[in-house]
């Protein structure tokens, strides 16, 4: 029997600071979506980019966008997929948002904020790992900066799919695209990873670059264009290939300690 998972991937330019022209946008944008699809992923802080002023963005928007996707998710009987920023208890989170269709959903708050822009300042780092079962896959969903640290995305959960939203400028664009196609194969899973396009108000580049790599780190979509990327993810494969090479099973065992 087969067990697929067909996931539409939006890269975009983003409306600095503006999430109800950022809801906006890419509801219409997912709003040409013809082809059925169970996930929709967005890249981070999809209804403000990078901002490193959070203060700037109106607390219930956080909320407000929360039932945005809700409302999506039903409407396309699709998940959705992206973070934003978002504040609780008076603290500041790049928070990843994963809602289902029925209305439920699960988060992630990023682990690595990223220091070189000063996010650690500002945004409370996240400690716990997310692992979703969806339509038959185990989904790991992590953020950015988070690529760049192997230990937190260790495949010890056994999970399928491997996910990073992110605003990956172009002077680093080259670590980008190599990090994704290794956490592929050393985790021997789907490694997607979808970034945005355009120039932030920073005048900060950012090229695209999505892409989804398969478990031993073939290609299987890539975009530097400002588009929508659909793929489709086939269980078995992975399954198949693991059986085969069991390189998962000489993993090195050790626990996460902060």
């Amino acid at each position: 029997m087969a067990q697929i998972l067909r996931i539409a991937l939006i890269q975009s330019h983003l409306h600095w600071e503006n999430p109800e022209q950022n809801r906006k946008m890419f509801g219409e944008k997912i709003d040409t979506i013809s082809e059925d699809v169970d996930l929709v992923v967005l890249p981070e802080m999809f209804t403000s980019g990078f901002t490193m002023e959070p203060g700037h963005i109106d607390p219930s928007e956080g909320k407000k966008t929360v039932e945005w996707m809700q409302r999506l998710a039903k409407q396309k009987n699709t998940a959705v997929i992206g973070s934003i920023v978002f504040q609780e208890n008076g603290n500041q989170f790049n928070r990843l948002f994963f809602v289902e269709p029925s209305g439920k959903y699960s988060t992630y708050d990023k682990k690595h904020t990223f220091t070189l822009a000063g996010e650690d300042k500002v945004y409370e780092a996240g400690k716990q790992k997310l692992i979703v079962e969806y339509r038959g896959f185990k989904i790991c969903p992590l953020i950015c900066y988070d690529l760049r640290f192997p230990v937190w995305a260790r495949n010890v959960e056994d999970y399928d799919v491997l996910i990073y939203v992110a605003n990956w400028p172009k002077p680093r664009i080259e670590a980008w695209d190599t990090l994704l196609k290794a956490r592929a194969i050393e985790n021997m899973a789907y490694c997607i990873g979808v970034n945005r396009t355009g120039l932030d108000d920073l005048q900060h580049e950012y090229p695209g670059h999505s892409a989804v790599y398969d478990e031993l780190g073939k290609q299987i979509a890539y975009s530097d264009q400002e588009e929508i990327l659909y793929v489709t993810l086939d269980k078995n494969q992975i399954e198949s290939t693991r059986k085969k090479l069991r390189f998962l099973e000489d993993r090195d065992n050790f626990s996460w300690k902060e």
